[in-house]
């Protein structure tokens, strides 16, 4: 069964135009706790990365890398912290992208800020 070019193009513009769930996750070390604190306007996909860097062994974050070489990456677990829930059914403008990925970015603070994911806790550098 295959789609016609039109049929492609409607499902690749409804995707686009459908909201993913976003918000703040963690890449947990469940050898030592240390935890990698991210954000993301799409938890679905992050999760699937995490899935294929584990189905790779290719570790993406440069902050855990040695321990990922030395403990394997079934050493690790992806666990989603918050989500941002939409405001509206459908996506907005551009600015109104913007804003979320500001809400995003500003929960991820806030869970860092709670964890302290430094030194032995976590893969953050502690800021100055």
């Amino acid at each position: 069964m295959s789609l016609d070019k039109q049929q492609k193009k409607e499902r690749a513009d409804a995707y686009k135009s459908s909201f993913r769930r976003m918000g703040v996750y963690q890449i947990r070390n469940a050898e030592n706790g240390k935890l990698l604190l991210r954000s993301a306007m799409d938890l679905d996909g992050a999760r699937n990365r995490f899935a294929f860097m584990l189905q790779m062994n290719t570790p993406a974050f440069a902050e855990l890398r040695a321990d990922w070489t030395r403990l394997g990456g079934e050493s690790f677990v992806y666990e989603e912290l918050d989500e941002i829930k939409p405001r509206e059914e459908q996506p907005g403008d551009a600015a109104e992208q913007a804003q979320y990925k500001d809400e995003v970015e500003a929960l991820l603070e806030l869970w860092i800020e709670k964890l302290q994911p430094y030194g032995d806790a976590g893969y953050h550098k502690r800021p100055k």
